[in-house]
Order: C-alpha cells, then structure tokens, then sequence
C-alpha cells in the first residue's frame, strides 16, 4: 500500500512539469489547414508540414509581430514556437482569398482579438475568419 501512495505522488508531481508541446498542421487535399484553430500554450510549437502541393504560411497578426517570419516558402515545412499569448492569424499566401486561414490561441488569451478583426480580408476569407473566431470562443 505504501509503494501506491509514493507511485501515485510521484504521478502528481510529475503533472506539474510544463513540456513544451509539437503540434503539427497539414495542408490537406481540400485546400485547407487540418487543423484551423489551434489551441496551445505559451512555449509550444506549431509545425505546418507541406502534404499538399503549392502551399505555405503567413502570418497576418498577432500579438507581436516582430519575432515572426512574414512568411514561409512554398511546399516547405515551417515550425514557430510561439512565446507571447495572443491570437495568431495566418493565411496560405497563394489561396488566403478563398479563406484558407488557420487561426491560433495561445495561453487562452483573447486580448487582441480586436487587431484579428481589423486585418483586411476578402469577403470570403472575412466570413471564414468569424467562423473560426467562433470556434475559438465557444471553447474558452
């Protein structure tokens, strides 16, 4: 019984360690982000993996824009490990008009959500734009 209750600390205070998580994005066949909100944490790294031809990732704002590549290079893969919390929205430069967009939380901060709603977009990117801006919210 004593072995338990140490394993079972031990487990609990191993939860308490923060590792930095990969996530990895696709571009999939239907012209889009396998994952378009990503939720993650303040150190955690996104990785867009080009399975698609013809694709990339531009950052369009965030939380601080400076750390960030302004964009990466067609059918190359991409990795960004996001330091500040924020909203983080990209776009694949070639097909950001036809709304493939991809939207990141980091740290469930929503503090400049406003600056997300004022970046210029197509009509059709602006209505895929809220749709993920909902998605987001509803699982706060």
């Amino acid at each position: 019984m004593k072995v338990l209750i140490v394993l079972f600390s031990l487990i609990l205070l191993s939860l308490d360690v923060v590792v930095a998580d990969n996530l990895k994005i696709e571009f999939t066949a239907d012209d889009s982000y396998s994952i378009e909100v990503a939720k993650i944490e303040v150190g955690d790294t996104i990785e867009w993996l080009p399975t698609n031809k013809g694709h990339n990732v531009e950052f369009l704002a965030g939380p601080n824009m400076d750390p960030l590549a302004e964009k990466s290079d067609l059918d190359v893969s991409h990795s960004v490990t996001f330091a500040l919390p924020g909203v983080y929205l990209y776009q694949c430069t070639p097909h950001g008009n036809m709304g493939i967009l991809g939207l990141i939380v980091v740290g469930n901060n929503f503090n400049n959500l406003d600056k997300i709603e004022e970046v210029e977009l197509s009509h059709v990117a602006k209505s895929v734009l809220q749709r993920l801006i909902r998605i987001a919210k509803s699982n706060k």
